[in-house]
């Protein structure tokens, strides 16, 4: 599948408070987004803007980074290199400050995704082991003042991670293995006909609790959101044959089987094999679902699994939860905010930069 080349948009906003000795505020009382973005001539960046437009900070990387994690308490967050990126970049994330290029090991990449663990001493990364090529790896850091650094590793019991998210107790990962092997510094897929997607649950000590896997083999699973009652969704992209009728999103509510999210045939085709992002808004017990390649923003009720509407948006990036809907970025517009509290779903478009996003778009 070819990827997308535009940047999108992923971050997130650190709550108000005092921890530790840090401060941390919302720059004028507005929550602060943490993305990876580029500009015109390809150059990569980490930024920080405010909802306004306004820049906070935007600190030029080496290498061009796919999601953001912030720190639970700090003024921190963790820039992740898209796959098969070999650093990774703590930011403070009041100004800006390159704290540390944190490289992978020799025989390691990143994957694009992360996450801190509530008591912010903690970070997990999605990993390759490119000595085992594709052998998924969660690699375990501490952080030590103003460094992470890396004190050991747990299988993913996959291949290919991609996305990994906390589930509700704060101590089980959900890790999304997209099933695909690369090579080392390559994101060439070498197993096309042996593909081994699949969703796990793990403890922090990387001890298995569950693995489950699609009918699909060639459905790749990658990216997750994961509702406060445990429900998780993930979205997929397809490698097969482009006439395929295959389902992208799949769920596993609570006690349930990871399965097939109700799909209809019209938003099937809208996806084109592919999804970007999801988020879920716990409130208004909805889900959206990023679908670029048909330039669709798509949102369903949680519960009854039914579409409450389709958003125009050209090649529609990240998404996120705030308080009144969702904040969508674009690789090529306005980002937008999307008002779901009424019958009908409002859009207007947000003053930040038009473009250039990556597809992840975080708001804590």
């Amino acid at each position: 599948m070819k990827r997308r080349t535009l940047i999108g948009l992923g971050g997130a906003a650190l709550a108000a408070g005092a921890i530790g000795g840090w401060t941390l505020t919302r720059h004028g009382g507005q929550p602060v987004l943490l993305s990876a973005r580029d500009d015109a001539d390809g150059r990569h960046y980490a930024v920080g803007y405010r909802l306004d437009g306004s820049q906070v900070f935007a600190t030029p990387v080496a290498e061009r980074c796919h999601d953001v994690y912030p720190h639970p308490h700090l003024p921190l967050a963790v820039f992740v290199g898209r796959r098969p990126s070999r650093e990774s970049y703590l930011i403070d994330s009041r100004d800006g400050r390159l704290l540390q290029a944190l490289a992978s090991p020799a025989d390691r990449h990143f994957y694009g995704h992360g996450v801190f663990h509530k008591d912010g001493e903690w970070f997990y990364t999605t990993e390759n082991d490119t000595a085992d090529a594709g052998r998924g790896v969660l690699g375990v850091y501490r952080l030590e003042g103003r460094q992470l650094l890396r004190v050991g590793e747990h299988s993913t019991h996959g291949i290919g991670p991609h996305q990994l998210l906390w589930m509700p107790d704060g101590e089980t990962l959900v890790v999304a293995n997209g099933g695909i092997r690369t090579e080392a510094d390559s994101r060439e897929m070498m197993n096309l006909d042996a593909m081994e997607p699949s969703l796990v649950l793990l403890r922090r000590d990387g001890s298995l609790i569950s693995k489950e896997q699609l009918p699909e083999q060639m459905n790749s699973v990658r990216h997750l959101a994961v509702a406060a009652d445990g429900t998780v969704v993930s979205g997929q992209q397809y490698e097969g044959d482009p006439m395929d009728r295959v389902p992208l999103l799949a769920i596993k509510r609570p006690g349930q089987p990871f399965q097939h999210f109700p799909l209809a045939e019209a938003q099937r085709q809208i996806m084109n094999q592919y999804t970007a992002s999801l988020a879920i808004h716990d409130s208004l017990r909805l889900l959206a679902v990023t679908a670029p390649r048909g330039n669709k923003v798509l949102v369903w009720d949680l519960d009854s699994t039914q579409l409450r509407q389709e958003v125009h948006l050209p090649d529609c990036a990240g998404v996120a939860a705030v308080a009144e809907g969702f904040v969508v970025s674009s690789g090529q517009g306005r980002c937008r905010l999307l008002d779901c509290r009424g019958a009908r779903i409002a859009g207007t478009p947000l003053t930040l930069p038009a473009g250039l996003w990556d597809n992840h778009l975080r708001v804590v």
